[in-house]
């Protein structure tokens, strides 16, 4: 039988998937950006800073930490989380040519984006890169 990422392609396909559905929610868009504009580790003031109960602000932090975006400790009875920049910086890097490509526009932020097409004679969809202003 055959798998998402056989029919699809690639594992790190499957992991931006993962993140983009993970922020894909605005309380979780909120948590990040209220970590991103504090820039450190929150702890209890994440759930006082948004109009959801506690127990709803733990259920979007598990899937943000999940997917990679936020890093969590507990110590004792406070769990702590923040923004992980690295894991940012990829999102960064990996959407920024591909929304450029997607608006026609692929010289915009690099010149190579790595995209997904079809080869000639296939019904699946493999990796190829494309340099900006070359076509396939």
């Amino acid at each position: 039988m055959s798998t998402t990422t056989d029919s699809f392609g690639c594992e790190a396909d499957e992991l931006l998937s993962l993140r983009l559905r993970a922020l894909a929610h605005p309380a979780r868009l909120a948590i990040v950006r209220a970590l991103a504009a504090r820039d450190r580790c929150m702890c209890g003031e994440i759930v006082r800073g948004l109009p959801l109960a506690q127990s709803t602000v733990s259920q979007h932090l598990k899937i943000l930490k999940e997917a990679g975006i936020v890093t969590g400790t507990i110590e004792g009875p406070r769990s702590c989380y923040c923004l992980d920049r690295t894991v940012i910086a990829e999102l960064a890097t990996t959407l920024g040519p591909l929304l450029a490509l997607l608006a026609g526009n692929p010289d915009g932020a690099a010149t190579q984006a790595a995209v997904r097409l079809a080869p000639a004679g296939s019904d699946t969809i493999s990796t190829q890169t494309i340099i900006a202003g070359q076509g396939a």
